[in-house]
């Protein structure tokens, strides 16, 4: 997606230069293509919420529905600071948001270690503000945590998964690691986009390199933040 704009846009806007955005938000689609869930609250109960940036969101949304234990799943921006962004503003790199993925899950059936474990594993997160050709601070790897619980998993997460990237040859890890903020869902055309356009366009791919066992990570296991925020 980034090759479509050729433009450089990899230093962060500053929030006094950043677009002004709208107080409007997209229309969301009633339910998911795949799941046959809720995009927007309110999710089913017991449900719980992650937020991943880990480059195109088209790809980095299938990893995920595909999933078991995923309610729901969809695509937006978050980490900027233009309200509601379009996707043509988000790509001139003047909102300074993220493509995020924001993943309902069951905590009964995946632990959001688990999913923190897929987000390592599906990316490249030594690349600064890019992910192989898609280039920009949209691309930028992100985990926005909802709880102090998720944050504790998020970091120890990350620094396990240093160890052995490191040890793989790999520089260090510039995933952005910060709490939550508005989540402004995307346009409708890119929810579930892969499902609806089979031979679209997925610029995801991880290092080969697998993240060890949560026991060994220096964390506790998480009690995660429900979804009535």
């Amino acid at each position: 997606m980034g090759w479509l704009f050729g433009k450089d846009k990899t230093s962060m806007v500053s929030p006094e230069n950043a677009l002004p955005g709208r107080a409007t938000g997209m229309a969301v689609p009633g339910r998911h293509e795949v799941l046959d869930a809720p995009l927007a609250p309110p999710y089913p109960e017991g449900s719980e919420i992650a937020d991943f940036g880990l480059g195109c969101f088209w790809g980095a949304e299938r990893i995920f529905w595909q999933t078991p234990g995923v309610v729901s799943t969809s695509v937006g921006y978050g980490g900027g600071y233009t309200p509601n962004p379009t996707y043509e503003e988000v790509c001139t790199g003047q909102t300074g948001h993220t493509e995020l993925v924001r993943v309902v899950f069951d905590p009964a059936r995946v632990s959001y270690e688990e999913l923190l474990r897929v987000f390592w594993e599906s990316h490249n997160p030594t690349q600064g503000m890019r992910q192989g050709n898609d280039v920009g601070t949209q691309y930028r790897s992100a985990i926005h945590f909802h709880s102090p619980e998720q944050e504790k998993a998020a970091l120890a997460s990350r620094d396990a998964y240093q160890k052995v990237l490191t040890d793989s040859g790999y520089g260090a890890i510039t995933t952005e690691i910060a709490p939550a903020g508005d989540y402004y869902f995307a346009e409708g055309y890119h929810q579930q986009y892969l499902y609806k356009n089979p031979g679209g366009y997925c610029g995801i791919g991880g290092t080969n390199v697998k993240l060890g066992d949560p026991s060994q990570w220096g964390a506790c296991q998480t009690g995660l933040v429900p979804t009535e925020e």
